[in-house]
């Protein structure tokens, strides 16, 4: 269960006092972060489970090594040594004796009992290994062929070879060729004898074990997507796609600064609507035979009927005919096999992005079977959508929001779905034991910025918390299953390394990278506190950064910080991704400033109507969430309700950018970095989940668009931006810079960084803009 919120601030308002915190300037916060220690990286046990190796930066360079982890410090892995290390990601078969992994695109199968390493290939690029359904095999793909490598015999050969193209003894209706072949009887009996040749040739080599298998031509007005085999070699399961589908028109990006001396332009991405994603199909393949048949979709529920028929109406769209276009999920794993080879399960989405089905195939009708569907009136959330099978091959589980909460679900093959987990709290990145009796996941029980490790028994849902390390950033189970090795950081520590058992305990704390230098600083802790909203719901989880002791009757000037993307969340323990952000607070503070930074509503761990709180209104909900932010700071942290100044980067550029000119009575000044201003420019994937699609829904557009309030402008306006961003394009803040001039607006300017992109590299750019930020605000709200 949840700490009720002012409990949670109580145990937090008890801990001893810090010290007083260490000035920080600009050019030390906004430098390059090699200066904190970087962090811990991929992370794997290696093959016994008795050490840890990680990946981590070297200093001043982008190069990585490869260390031991040792209580007593890391040790560097020689480069002779790295040949006999696995990769990050192993494959175990059912006893847990062998793994299989891929290393530099190679493939490698192991021992458990011995160790030892045995090579399958070398200089193809392997993907997707999984051991044969007998586990005699080790099976993989390599493009769009599917191989098979036999432990005995060290053979390898391939098992499908599927090809979008047409067959080349298949002829096209030709009238004129039938009645050569009606009339020419010389001419017919060729072609008879080389059919029957053909044909011969086939059956000699479905009866003969030595030979290759012909290649499978589904024709040439498609493109294979994704395959996957079944372990037990008999069947394939194809995605395809239309060949040639008009992708729409793609952005350009010049970019001025170049090794030539001269402009270059780069295509980037297109805008959003301009062409829907590829519709998918699916294809099953009997291997023995070669035998092609489509996997329809009629048998999924509601694929027929459209949730955005009234929307369509309204903006005079023809009615969508027939049903609605489906992706497979777009994600490598969306077609999961059992491990016997006897089932399938396939994950779909419509392209709407209202509907997510799971359905097994039934393999001898060469039909669909849905086994769950998850509706959303505003949009499926598919950054936690995992699924698969359990161990005796019959149970599926997976991840939905249907309760309104991420949790986690098993569903015996047309049986009844049982929920393992449940509350107002989210679960996620599940693991389970080798036996499937346990599945480890993220969890965010006591609050939703508190992050450990839950074990969660596949019997009865008993859940309980492993670790108590409150930052825990991600984790893997050990060979054995009997131990945790595990991601965790705070607020200024980066990520580091731990081990546990999976039982509890004391974790054995294995790394600690920060360099000397950061390690002495005090810094400035945040309050984690709860905004109350005045539309009545869930609170506003939020850190707070103030001095330990406040001036009595002075009236501080407040920042309000906005996060970036939208659906992420900032308002935990773990280290943030914005850091330097965050070292810039404790500037600010040490200026004389209060800074509250908001996980406002479309923020990430707070449940499905918190997400979909900002769909076809983005920028108001949020709004609000600010507004009651600003109230809070005046009515409890002596926040200057005429001095409030707003900034972030991305979605927080755009919210910057809604908070200035759809309430300039509130906030006086405010800097938008990377901002989007036009959510008609932005891509697909994103924003037509969100507002739908241009054409379909102007108004969601219209109002979600700082753009069209530019004239609401009053206060003072700082707008940033790299012009090589090929995420949010420069074209957003070139366009607003235009629309103020056109209103004759003042007090804004455009800051341009010609060599960044949307995740600003260079120190200097850092510098340089947040030089700009503290300017702004100190010219401006300390009158």
């Amino acid at each position: 269960m949840r700490l009720p919120a002012l409990t949670f601030l109580a145990a937090l308002s008890a801990l001893p006092a810090a010290a007083a915190p260490t000035p920080i300037s600009l050019d030390q916060a906004m430098a390059h972060p090699d200066w904190i220690g970087n962090p811990a990286e991929a992370a794997w046990w290696s093959w016994n489970g008795k050490d840890v190796y990680f990946k981590q930066k070297r200093t001043g360079s982008q190069l990585r090594d490869t260390f031991l982890a040792h209580q007593s410090g890391p040790q560097k892995v020689a480069d002779s040594e790295l040949a006999k290390l696995d990769s990050p990601t192993v494959v175990y078969d059912r006893a847990h004796t062998r793994t299989i992994m891929v290393r530099n695109g190679d493939l490698f199968e192991r021992d458990l009992k011995s160790g030892l390493l045995t090579q399958i290939t070398r200089g193809v690029k392997a993907e997707d290994p999984q051991f044969s359904s007998d586990e005699r095999a080790v099976q993989f793909r390599v493009g769009h062929d599917w191989f098979s490598w036999e432990r005995a015999s060290r053979l390898q050969a391939p098992l499908a070879l599927p090809r979008a193209a047409k067959d080349p003894a298949a002829q096209d209706p030709d009238a004129l060729r039938e009645m050569q072949l009606r009339l020419m009887t010389t001419l017919k009996r060729a072609k008879d004898e080389r059919d029957a040749g053909r044909a011969r040739a086939e059956e000699e080599r479905r009866f003969d074990p030595t030979r290759a298998p012909s290649p499978v031509y589904l024709g040439d007005k498609v493109t294979i997507e994704g395959s996957a085999l079944s372990p037990d070699g008999r069947w394939l399961v194809v995605v395809t796609a239309v060949k040639g589908v008009d992708k729409g028109r793609v952005g350009k990006m010049p970019r001025y600064v170049t090794e030539s001396g001269y402009e270059e332009m780069d295509d980037e991405r297109t805008r959003v609507g301009r062409s829907n994603p590829a519709p998918h199909a699916l294809k099953l393949i009997e291997l023995a035979t070669n035998k092609v048949q489509d996997l329809a979709f009629d048998t999924l529920p509601g694929i027929a009927t459209d949730p955005l028929a009234k929307l369509r109406a309204e903006a005079k769209l023809d009615p969508l005919k027939g049903n609605r276009p489906l992706r497979i999920a777009d994600r490598a794993d969306a077609v999961r096999w059992s491990l016997d080879g006897k089932l399938a399960a396939v994950m779909l989405r419509a392209i709407d992005n209202k509907d997510r089905w799971i359905a097994t195939i039934d393999l001898g009708s060469a039909k669909l079977k849905p086994q769950h569907r998850l509706s959303d009136e505003a949009w499926v959330n598919f950054d936690n959508s995992d699924f698969g099978w359990l161990p005796d091959n019959r149970t599926l589980w997976y991840m939905s929001e249907e309760s309104g909460y991420a949790h986690l679900y098993t569903q015996a093959v047309d049986g009844r779905p049982r929920a393992l987990t449940n509350g107002k709290w989210e679960a996620g990145d599940v693991q389970w034991s080798f036996d499937g009796g346990t599945a480890y996941m993220l969890c965010n029980r006591k609050n939703p910025g508190t992050y450990e490790v839950c074990a969660v028994n596949a019997k009865d849902g008993g859940t309980r918390e492993v670790t108590s390390l409150e930052g825990v950033e991600r984790f893997s189970l050990s060979p054995d299953s009997r131990k945790l090795l595990v991601h965790y950081s705070s607020s200024y520590m980066p990520a580091q390394l731990a081990t546990l058992p999976v039982s509890g305990g004391t974790p054995v704390k294995l790394t600690d990278t920060r360099t000397a230098e950061y390690k002495a600083r005090e810094w400035i802790q945040p309050e984690y506190v709860a905004v109350p909203s005045s539309d009545g719901g869930d609170p506003v989880w939020s850190k707070l950064y103030r001095p330990a002791k406040m001036e009595p009757g002075k009236k501080y000037p407040v920042v309000m910080f906005v996060h970036g993307a939208g659906y992420l969340q900032n308002t935990h323990q773990r280290f943030p991704v914005y850091f330097r952000e965050q070292m810039f607070h404790n500037l600010l503070v040490e200026k004389g400033y209060v800074v509250l930074d908001m996980d406002y509503r479309a923020s990430q761990g707070y449940g499905r109507n918190w997400r979909t709180a900002i769909y076809r209104q983005m920028g108001h909900p949020e709004l609000v969430d600010y507004q009651d932010g600003v109230k809070y700071m005046v009515a409890n942290h002596q926040g200057d309700a005429a001095n409030v100044g707003i900034y972030g980067g991305s979605y927080g550029g755009f919210m910057t950018f809604m908070a200035l000119m759809r309430a300039p009575e509130m906030f006086k000044s405010g800097a938008a970095l990377r901002p989007v201003t036009d959510w008609t420019t932005y891509n697909h994937e994103y924003t037509a989940n969100i507002l739908n699609t241009p054409d379909l829904d102007p108004q969601a557009y219209k109002i979600s668009s700082p753009i069209e309030y530019a004239d609401k402008l009053q206060g003072n306006l700082l707008i940033a931006h790299g012009m090589v961003d090929d995420n949010v394009f420069y074209q957003d803040s070139v366009r607003m810079a235009q629309r103020l001039i056109e209103l004759k607006k003042d007090h804004w300017e455009l800051a341009s960084y010609p060599l960044e992109r949307h995740a600003y590299t260079q120190p200097e750019s850092w510098f340089d803009q947040y030089r700009r930020i503290y300017k702004l605000f100190e010219r401006t709200l300390k009158q």
